[in-house]
């Protein structure tokens, strides 16, 4: 193998392994970064069913947070196969790498032993000193003497060839170790997670088998959750009749100063879209915004006018941007409520337990409007809504991602 070939083998090693390794970051690194969201997930639902199990009749909140827990072990099970898939392709890229190189410097050595051979055979009965001044011209003797020089050299080169293969090939060794190993692990946490996840998925059956036997009881729920939503939409629309009337007497009035102020905080909060911050610190969507089936029974359908977040308990409820309480009530099925004006928009707060803001009091952004409601089985659930005037909204689309 000359010294071009070995330079060559090198750079191209280098192109093989550092250039990948740099595009393959990208998508290793995102992999991790849904590792850990999945992890944060599990452990914050972990703590929320723990809470709901101190109860030993089986809930829709219990069930609900199951569903959770499964689906974040489902995403982390997910990232795990991607990343062992990831690691798979890198172990196979060293493999070929190591192989080559292994080959390579068999190959060196081959030809290095036969240049020390040819030497040798050369050498026999024939020194150095003979074979210079057995030259007949001076010419002559001056090339034999630059043949050997370069002869020296080239086999100092060919040493040094071995030497750079025989590390390269060492790194990579080292590194096809390491990569193994990890692939090892990631192998034993997914087996680990599969196991998780046949029990979650066991502990769920029981829980809908258990809830199925009490239909009845589950359909008066639903019929009474019916009733306290309608109260709650009465409520907000006879306080956004209310504004709307006081905004048509100001511009009357010209109180121009204070429809500008309202537009204001309107825009304010138009641009705060997919960004406004959780109105608890810790939680997960329990019941999503909108019309959807039952979780256990069939052909029951349920709406809802916007999120159930379940939480932990005593969590401490807090507005997600700046306004005005509207006003606070009691209303039957949703227990204490808030509710928040920001211009044209509305959000409201509903199922806490205790209330400490007033009506009229202005309130920043995660200022503390409570505390949230812990049922008789053992579930702290939210019920939060965003309106805009009369039209209701889907609050997932106007908080930031989890």
């Amino acid at each position: 193998m000359t010294q071009c070939r070995v330079f060559t083998w090198l750079f191209l090693i280098a192109t093989f392994l550092i250039l990948p390794e740099g595009f393959a970051q990208k998508s290793k690194s995102q992999i991790e970064k849904e590792k850990k969201e999945s992890l944060a997930k599990i452990s914050e639902v972990q703590k929320i069913l723990k809470e709901t199990e101190t109860e030993k009749k089986a809930s829709i909140g219990q069930l609900q947070a199951l569903n959770k827990q499964i689906e974040a072990r489902r995403s982390l099970i997910t990232s795990l196969t991607q990343e062992i898939e990831l690691i798979s392709g890198e172990i196979t890229d060293l493999s070929i790498v190591v192989n080559a190189l292994q080959s390579d410097l068999e190959h060196l050595k081959e030809e290095y032993g036969q240049m020390i051979y040819d030497a040798y055979k050369a050498n026999q009965g024939y020194s150095k000193l003979t074979f210079l001044f057995s030259a007949q011209t001076f010419n002559q003797l001056f090339l034999r003497l630059k043949y050997l020089e370069q002869y020296t050299k080239a086999r100092e080169v060919q040493v040094e060839q071995i030497e750079k293969v025989r590390d390269a090939l060492n790194q990579q060794m080292g590194v096809l170790v390491v990569k193994k190993e990890e692939q090892d692990a990631l192998l034993k946490s997914k087996i680990r997670e599969n196991k998780n996840l046949l029990a979650l998925k066991s502990k769920q059956n029981k829980v809908v088998q258990e809830l199925s036997k009490r239909e009845k009881e589950l359909k008066a729920e639903v019929a009474e959750t019916k009733k306290a939503v309608k109260r709650l939409d009465n409520l907000l629309a006879k306080i956004i009749k209310a504004e709307i009337e006081k905004s048509n007497a100001d511009k009357n009035a010209n109180t121009i100063n204070l429809t500008v102020e309202m537009a204001k905080i309107s825009t304010a909060f138009e641009g705060k879209r997919n960004r406004l911050p959780w109105p608890v610190q810790s939680g997960f969507v329990s019941e999503k915004f909108g019309k959807h089936p039952h979780p256990v029974l069939k052909n029951i359908w349920v709406e809802n006018q916007g999120v159930d977040i379940q939480t932990q308990k005593n969590a401490q409820v807090k507005t997600v941007f700046q306004g005005k309480v509207a006003t606070t009530a009691f209303v039957p099925g949703m227990n204490r409520v808030v509710i928040v004006q920001h211009g044209d928009y509305y959000t409201l707060y509903a199922k806490l337990k205790s209330v400490n803001v007033k009506k009229g009091q202005i309130l920043q952004a995660n200022e503390s409007v409570g505390e949230v409601y812990t049922d008789s089985d053992g579930i702290s659930e939210l019920q939060f809504q965003v309106w805009k005037n009369n039209v209701k909204m889907d609050p997932e689309k106007w908080l930031a991602n989890k």
